[in-house]
């Protein structure tokens, strides 16, 4: 008895699969049409624009994300010592207090 429930159920299983197999080879030209759609309007589109970024810049944009990564596992009264210290000492001495802070 058991096995005619399990043969049953997989000739269920085979026609589900059949069923998407066909629902996939009906869907398949459909995508690749869209993709295409997409690939064009891509090249349609402008290029970016390439920023220019001084190496000093670059520096300064690496050191604000620093600030801001440690600034994120903070809570708000500690945000607001570590903005107390980056306007006091500068932007390095709050994100190692900062550091310390989240590490405690």
């Amino acid at each position: 008895m058991a096995r005619t429930s399990v043969a049953r159920e997989i000739l269920t299983l085979r026609r589900s699969f059949a069923q998407l197999a066909a629902a996939f080879e009906r869907i398949g030209p459909v995508l690749t049409e869209r993709e295409a759609e997409v690939r064009e309007a891509r090249k349609a589109m402008r290029p970016r624009r390439v920023l220019k970024l001084s190496a000093r810049r670059r520096a300064n944009l690496e050191i604000q994300g620093k600030y801001m990564g440690t600034m994120r596992g903070l809570k708000p009264s500690q945000r607001a010592v570590i903005k107390r210290i980056r306007m006091d000492e500068g932007i390095e001495a709050a994100i190692q207090a900062a550091r310390k802070l989240a590490s405690s």
